[in-house]
């Protein structure tokens, strides 16, 4: 299959963030390629993003489950808020971790790790969410309108394609990243109708509200491939006749 041109202009968009990252030694990881990078700084961002309106008025958090955003999870169970956490890949019928302050068995910092939160937290339905209020993305790159890339499997656009059909993401919802500086390109990231862009964007040095963001209105079927659909259970039982 020939090569979509908008795919290979996201992932030069990917490598060439990737290896900024890493000749400025503004990662963690020993090889950033291939990941969501976990930005220096990442405690930084978290502690911005918690002085902003946005997040002290939220109460239902929906955050992804990488290192970068381990900050802004463990901050969030610490000042009592929910925190849903997806299954990885979606793989199961119930594919969201739900993680709630007042029933945790370890402190939040332990919690809000992804592989303990996958052995302490009840995993629940689409359907069994409540209204989120806040959507907190981990990102590769995110240009100052909003539009934002990830690692390039597409699960968070399918992850908040579901939980606004759900009925579950409202126009009040706010969607943010966090990153490094350096993943903040000035040049425009190519998009297509499922991507999801973000409302603000928070670096350990600056706060940047997109203008107008792009929202999907719900699943687009026509990007789907029966793989991937067969794949994610919660896909499966949604799949028109």
């Amino acid at each position: 299959m020939a090569a979509n041109p908008l795919d290979e202009a996201k992932q030069a968009v990917r490598t060439r963030i990737w290896s900024t990252l890493t000749t400025a030694d503004a990662v963690h990881d020993d090889s950033v390629h291939g990941r969501i990078p976990h930005f220096k700084g990442s405690g930084e961002a978290a502690a911005r993003l918690a002085k902003l309106p946005a997040w002290q008025g939220a109460s239902v958090v929906k955050a992804v489950p990488d290192k970068a955003q381990l900050p802004v999870r463990v901050r969030a169970l610490e000042e009592g808020k929910t925190v849903y956490m997806a299954v990885p890949k979606l793989t199961t019928p119930k594919p969201f971790y739900l993680l709630d302050p007042t029933t945790l068995t370890v402190p939040p910092i332990e919690a809000a790790q992804s592989r303990v939160a996958a052995t302490i937290a009840p995993a629940v339905e689409v359907d069994a969410l409540r209204r989120l209020d806040l959507i907190i993305l981990g990102s590769v790159a995110v240009d100052r309108d909003g539009a934002r890339i990830g690692k390039g499997a597409g699960y968070s656009d399918i992850e908040f394609a579901l939980l606004t059909e759900a009925g579950l993401v409202t126009a009040e919802t706010v969607v943010v990243t966090t990153v490094h500086a350096l993943q903040v390109t000035e040049i425009p990231i190519p998009t297509t109708q499922h991507d999801v862009s973000v409302d603000l964007i928070v670096t350990p040095d600056e706060t940047i509200a997109c203008a107008s963001p792009h929202r999907p209105s719900g699943l687009d079927w026509a990007s789907l491939t029966a793989e991937k659909i067969g794949a994610i259970p919660a896909l499966a039982a949604r799949q028109p006749g």
